[in-house]
Formats: C-alpha cells, structure tokens, sequence
C-alpha cells in the first residue's frame, strides 16, 4: 500500500491537471503543483475556500472574478457549492486559461476538485457555454441576496427528501421580524439592504453542505444535513446575536432588527411538503411569542 501511495503522489506532483482535496468544513487538505499554479498558491498554504476566493480576488490571481460586488458573488459561489454530489464548472483564470473544473462531493462533505486546461476550445464554443451557465445560474439564484431562490431550494429539498432517502435533518425557515415596517419608515432602498444583510448573516452560519436560499419577501430557509442537524440551535443563536450587534446602515447606527425562526427535525418518509408545514407553524409560533426567537416543532401536521 505504501509503494503504491507514493507512486500515486509523484504523479498528481507532476500531472497537468490540477487535483485538490477539501474536508467537511471547506478546508483545503491536498493539493498538487498544478492545482496551486492555477489558483495561485504557494506550497506550504492550506486555506479555506473562502479564504481562497479572498486572496485570490484581493492579488488577481487564480480565478477571474468580474464583479462589481464582491461579497456578493461569494455569497452566491457558496450557496451552489457541495450541494450536488457531481458538477462541472467552466471559468477564465487570470492568467487568461479557460479551465473546466469538475467537484465530487461524497457523503459527510468531503470533495475532490480536479482542474483541466480547456483553452484550445474555440471562442466562439466558449462564449455559448458561458452563456448556458449564466442562464442557469440566474435561473436559481436570487439576484439581490445571491443566495439561492426558491425554486433552487426546493428542489434541493426535494432531492435531499427523495424516495428511499433516510437522513437526519433539520429544515428552518426564517423571517425577518416587522419587514414591513422598515420599507414603510425608511424605503425600499433600505429594505434591500436589510435583506443583503439578513443573506450575509444567514450565509456567515452555514457550511457548504447546508442547504441555504431566500424563498420569497424576507422569507428564508435553512437546511441542516447530518450531524449538522445537531447545531441547528447554536446556528439560530448565533444568527439572533450577530444581527443584535450591529446596524446594517451606516447612516442610522442605532437601527436594529431580528428574525423569527421555525425548526423542523425530520421524522422517517417525512415528505418536504410536510416538513415545511411542520417549520412553518413553529415560525407562526415564534412571531406568537414575540418574536426574535426560534421554536422547535413538536407536533405532527
């Protein structure tokens, strides 16, 4: 077994394709010189996704990223990321190479990531298939959050909860508490940027595996797999805090706001349909309560 570990190491060490290894957490573990070169890492750096997108985006390496919202585009990189257990993606490096990226992501969240130079396709092949995954991007992104929309988490529910499917789960959906009452006072201005804000917050407790996207006004949802399901308090908690800490306007400091939450724990050949009833009914419970709060459903729908 050692013999062959070590022959299998020298040839990733000297492959033109780019092999990455990332764990459960998002956190590169692995990497050969190719995958390095193409995102612009050194040997010895084993940073976070994110980490990774930051200082690439930062030094104009690695990945081209046009964007004139930063933050933004993460936040909707993130939401797709790990959720499929096979996806390919086609994107420009800075250094000009077209490079087609494929993700396999088995269960409990760890996922290879192999990089393949594609520049020789034609541009004119290029740009067709840049603009198929522009299409199907915005067609399951929500435009203003970046998170996912609800018809991208709803058929990722649905594909968690298919037929034959056990898993442990937590579905919470999440409200932002008297929305209504900001647009009326401040404008629908402010009341996007709450929503962008709310998204950020929403995004900055979730790990890739989780399953995250605004599914109408300032309605959310939130899906926790596995073990995760276990954090589902200590995520709602730390959510409620953040948004506590701090006013999402510059120009009005003391401004603050709060959610609601209602928490779902799947029950064996639960449907979606029923797991959302049963979430739903625990947020009408939180807002009956007062609000910046989140309940658990005990009772069968």
């Amino acid at each position: 077994m050692t013999v062959f570990t070590n022959e299998l190491m020298a040839l990733l060490a000297c492959s033109q394709q780019g092999y990455a290894l990332f764990d459960s957490d998002d956190v590169l573990r692995f990497a050969n010189n190719a995958f390095r070169a193409a995102l612009g890492m050194e040997v010895g750096e084993f940073p976070s996704w994110l980490e990774l997108m930051r200082n690439g985006y930062r030094s104009a390496t690695g990945t081209s990223i046009e964007t004139s919202d930063f933050e933004l585009w993460l936040r909707s990189a993130k939401s797709r990321r790990g959720k499929l257990p096979f996806r390919t993606i086609e994107t420009v490096l800075k250094d000009g190479r077209w490079v087609l990226t494929t993700e396999t992501t088995v269960a409990g969240g760890w996922m290879l990531c192999v990089v393949t130079d594609i520049s020789e396709l034609s541009v004119e092949l290029r740009d067709l298939r840049q603009e198929r995954d522009g299409a199907m991007k915005a067609a399951l992104s929500d435009e203003l959050t970046g998170l996912g929309n609800r018809r991208f988490a709803m058929e990722g529910l649905n594909q968690i909860l298919g037929p034959n499917k056990a898993e442990a789960l937590a579905v919470i959906i999440l409200d932002i508490d008297h929305f209504k009452a900001v647009n009326d006072r401040f404008g629908h201005a402010y009341g996007d940027e709450v929503l962008k804000h709310f998204a950020s917050k929403l995004s900055a407790v979730s790990n890739r595996d989780d399953l995250v996207g605004r599914i109408g006004g300032e309605e959310f949802l939130l899906v926790l797999r596995g073990s995760r399901m276990l954090s589902a308090e200590s995520a709602l908690q730390q959510l409620l805090a953040s948004l506590a800490d701090r006013s999402p306007f510059a120009d009005r400091p003391a401004f603050r706001y709060s959610c609601s939450a209602g928490v779902a724990i799947a029950r064996p050949g639960e449907s979606a349909s029923d797991m959302l009833l049963r979430a739903d009914a625990a947020l009408y419970q939180a807002k009956s309560d007062g609000r910046n709060r989140y309940v658990i459903s005990q009772a069968q729908v």
